[in-house]
């Protein structure tokens, strides 16, 4: 077994972490000491925009009014195919009680956030479709109070068809705000909003450290770098097809891995030719984004089986992971780290992107490795509570004092103590710590 490249990246998706952290903490700062003034300075130079900072009703009604009847369908659709994948989700969420032991009752319950904080990017790309993919998972989870902010264009102001999206899918407010002055004002409670217990959503460098810096503080959907794409292709897949899914993806950004894992040299040769044309026949925003992804990013790997090619993909992590390959069903029970997994040539990652239903705020950088993308998961708490009869509380005591002298703390010990010796004051208990030399 051996892995070859056929296309090796020459650069790796990192940026100057520590001037980007520095940046971001300063804003940060300031806007929490400023308030409201200082993130309307923060707008004023980098979105360059002096309107209207919480949207009304219509501000709303007129951008909604600009958005046309096919896209207003289109929005609704995507949006009605988010909402119910949401709510599948959402029935996993049980609460159940078990009994631990006779007499001693424990229980889990799924409560929802409060206040959710949704940013959708809309510098580059104007993200619809982020819009549709947060609010509505807040929405559907159960968030009291949903925040929507999005940068707007100078003299212009969001997007049309994002103030309606959002509309659509359940804010409760829309914020013409962006980068990280948009995350502060959301964090904080700025201009009247409620202080978000979570923030989600995409975002540039600067947006993404921003979330990075207030974990802890509010909770996040993750730690989000540049979006990155994998391919898993054998014999069967259409070359053409690779090409133009792996292209698709490219366009993202200048930093935006992609990668072709193959056991078929002549598919990975066909594929390496057809890609720069196909950049080439791009618009000029997005061929510029996908020539510099596929130049000094992108990877074609050449295995000599398919469980080589699944591990090599493991090893990755990869956000998006498409298999054009025979067997599905095989890839589908093998293929463990992913945050999107799209089987067969009749899906696509733009179909997740875009309409399909599933979430496209997804783990990237490897994160795949040990999380999810965002889920109506993400928007709950799970907690759990207990109560017992007094029979039930009388082993649960004995050991609970026991194990807290073995580890020295008197005080633990002592309140099953006192339980002990109120509920059942004529019996004997051997609650000393033994066992450590």
């Amino acid at each position: 077994m051996s892995v070859e490249y056929l296309k090796k990246a020459v650069l790796t998706s990192k940026t100057d972490a520590s001037e980007t952290t520095r940046i971001v903490q300063e804003i940060l700062d300031t806007i929490e000491r400023g308030g409201d003034a200082a993130a309307l300075e923060y707008a004023a130079k980098f979105d360059k925009y002096d309107g209207e900072i919480i949207l009304g009703k219509e501000a709303i009604e007129a951008a909604s009014a600009q958005v046309s009847d096919k896209l207003k369908r289109d929005i609704q659709f995507s949006h009605a195919n988010v909402k119910r994948f949401a709510e599948a989700q959402r029935q996993t969420c049980q609460n159940f009680e078990v009994e631990v032991v006779p007499g001693l009752i424990a229980g889990q319950k799924s409560i929802p956030v409060n206040s959710a904080g949704c940013y959708i990017p809309g510098g580059r790309y104007s993200h619809i479709a982020s819009a549709i993919m947060t609010v509505t998972t807040a929405k559907v989870a159960g968030c009291q109070n949903i925040v929507a902010c999005s940068p707007p264009r100078p003299a212009v102001g969001i997007n049309p068809a994002i103030i309606y999206a959002a509309h659509v899918c359940g804010a409760d407010s829309i914020v013409a705000m962006g980068g990280v002055q948009g995350v502060a004002a959301m964090t904080f409670g700025l201009f009247g909003l409620p202080k978000a217990n979570i923030l989600v959503g995409p975002g540039n460098q600067f947006v993404a450290e921003a979330k990075r810096i207030l974990f802890g503080r509010v909770g996040i959907d993750m730690f989000a770098g540049p979006t990155d794409s994998l391919i898993l292709a054998d014999r069967s897949a259409d070359a053409e097809v690779v090409a133009a899914d792996l292209v698709g993806q490219a366009e993202h950004g200048y930093n935006s891995p992609v990668w072709l894992v193959t056991d078929t040299r002549s598919l990975a040769e066909e594929v390496m030719a057809l890609v720069p044309k196909l950049i080439d026949d791009l618009p000029e925003v997005n061929r510029d984004n996908a020539a510099a992804a596929w130049r000094d990013y992108a990877e074609v790997i050449l295995c000599d089986t398919r469980e080589e090619m699944a591990a090599t993909s493991d090893f990755y992590a990869p956000e998006h992971l498409t298999v054009q390959a025979e067997n599905l069903d095989w890839w589908l029970e093998r293929l463990s780290c992913y945050g999107s997994l799209f089987l067969g040539e009749e899906t696509t990652v733009a179909f997740g992107d875009k309409a399909s239903g599933t979430n496209h705020v997804l783990p990237t950088s490897g994160a795949a490795t040990y999380t999810g993308g965002l889920s109506v998961h993400k928007f709950m708490k799970i907690v759990t509570w207990q109560r017992a009869t007094r029979n039930g509380a009388k082993p649960i005591a004995e050991a609970t004092a026991r194990i807290s002298r073995l580890e020295g703390m008197e005080g633990h010990a002592r309140t099953a103590d006192i339980r002990l010796r109120k509920y059942f004051p004529s019996e004997n208990f051997d609650l000393s710590a033994e066992g450590l030399e």
